[in-house]
């Protein structure tokens, strides 16, 4: 994996090259020296694919970029306790959003019902919709 171009890396990190180039500019990967034996195109290797799954991977779980940042500098100093509690607001946040959804499928649940209970008037799953 040696010797890639930004558009393998890219490809192996199932991302496009503008993503690459974003994630460099917020310093979550770094950009290569320009290579004169290979007219002057950057290179990557292995540990940069490595590097860019985990930001990837990092995401999918849904933490934000600064999150991913200071993920990468703990990777460097073993703190534990610092990855720990992030993951624990991540554990808050997903909890808080499972508990909107089910919220929202409950309430969609009840105008279904409504909506199927009743055949005169208008429909209820439309008529909330217009009072939001």
């Amino acid at each position: 994996m040696a010797g890639m171009t930004i558009g393998k890396l890219a490809a192996a990190g199932g991302v496009g090259v503008e993503t690459i180039r974003y994630y460099q500019r917020r310093g979550l990967l770094e950009e290569p020296a320009r290579d004169e034996l290979y007219g002057g195109v950057r290179r990557y290797g292995a540990p940069d694919v490595q590097r860019l799954r985990f930001i990837r991977a990092a995401q999918g779980a849904g933490f934000t970029l600064d999150q991913i940042g200071e993920l990468l500098e703990l990777d460097t100093t073993d703190d534990r306790a610092r990855a720990r509690a992030l993951a624990t607001e991540r554990i808050a946040a997903l909890d808080a959003k499972i508990a909107e959804l089910q919220e929202a499928r409950a309430s969609l649940s009840r105008l279904a019902r409504d909506c199927a209970s009743s055949g005169a008037g208008p429909c209820p799953i439309l008529r909330a919709f217009e009072a939001g």
